[in-house]
């Protein structure tokens, strides 16, 4: 009974060792609070936002303390805001009655907590880059350098997190890719920690000198850079009744350019139906899809607020499709502020 007393009185302390000293260094995660940012009241997100010259807004939406887990890298995805969309109708919320329309067309902020909810394997910060002119294409014609001001932009707010593995996608709607065309146009090579290039209807000015062998060179460079182009047939359009055509300027016509150029390096597969022009490559690594337009309809805002920015920040991964449907309803409803 005694040798029976002391076997367990030595397996209580070894198992109480265990626990106290070995266990919080293997299953308690590090949280952070990220210096200088604020604490959202929706979520405990954690804010920080300023403005850049020349005529910049910068708004940063990290995790809450207690979520964004140091151990984790850091996907920084850059939004750039569309035409005439503030910052705070890009990220959305509800609606009430006499709101601006505008809250309600994109819900950044609503997909990007969808995102954080199923990737729970790194720390999901957006960047909402906007101008005072609410324009990034106007913006440019104004100022001298764009280009490089972009790129001292993204250089700056990634510096931020230089404590922790960064990788870096660059998005945007509408007028929102010239900012990140405008990138692309500043730098030799794309860098490799840029994981991720997302169209969401933008690629106005895409051209196959200035960006095509960029594109090229940066995708073969590695097995994680991934392409996710999103665009409408806007050839002949009509909104309020009005014909817009853009048959050689809008992103139909751009982004199949794109794709013809890619489709000199890589093979792709051609998966269209009666809903989309699918151009697909390297196991989906390169996704383009392109809604038909039989009956002329403006399906501008539309990509991005049916799913259009999870689709385009999971498109060739293995969480494709997964809890969502692109061009289907709303995934992300339960996730958007007040």
């Amino acid at each position: 009974m005694k040798n029976q007393f002391q076997f367990l009185s030595i397996t209580l302390l070894f198992t109480a060792f265990f626990i106290y000293n070995i266990c919080p260094a293997v299953n308690v995660k590090e949280s952070a609070k990220l210096p200088g940012f604020t604490t959202s009241s929706y979520l405990d997100e954690q804010i920080l936002t300023f403005s850049m010259e020349p005529n910049i807004n910068v708004e940063i939406n990290a995790p809450s303390a207690s979520e964004f887990d140091a151990d984790k890298k850091v996907m920084l995805i850059f939004y750039a805001t569309p035409n005439l969309n503030s910052i705070a109708q890009t990220i959305g919320k509800q609606m009430h009655p006499g709101d601006d329309w505008h809250f309600n067309i994109q819900h950044i902020g609503a997909q990007t907590r969808f995102l954080r909810n199923l990737l729970r394997n790194e720390n999901i910060v957006v960047a909402y880059v906007a101008t005072g002119e609410e324009s990034w294409p106007w913006w440019k014609t104004r100022h001298a350098n764009p280009d490089s001001i972009i790129k001292h932009v993204v250089d700056s707010v990634k510096s931020i997190f230089n404590k922790y593995k960064v990788e870096v996608a660059l998005s945007g709607h509408s007028g929102g890719g010239s900012f990140v065309l405008g990138y692309i146009n500043a730098v030799k090579k794309i860098p490799n920690y840029v994981k991720r290039l997302c169209f969401l209807d933008s690629d106005y000015d895409y051209d196959n000198i200035l960006h095509g062998e960029k594109i090229i060179k940066w995708i073969k460079s590695s097995g994680d850079h991934y392409l996710s182009v999103l665009a409408f047939d806007d050839r002949n359009v009509k909104w309020d009744g009005v014909n817009k055509e853009a048959p050689y300027t809008g992103t139909f016509y751009k982004s199949t350019l794109m794709e013809e150029k890619l489709s000199t390096a890589f093979n792709f597969k051609d998966e269209s139906d009666s809903l989309f022009i699918k151009y697909t490559a390297l196991n989906n690594r390169i996704e383009f899809l392109l809604k038909l337009n039989p009956q002329n309809l403006m399906w501008h805002t539309v990509q991005v607020e049916d799913n259009g920015f999870i689709q385009t920040m999971l498109s060739g991964t293995e969480y494709e499709g997964e809890g969502y449907v692109y061009w289907g309803p709303r995934a992300y409803s339960q996730y958007i502020q007040p």
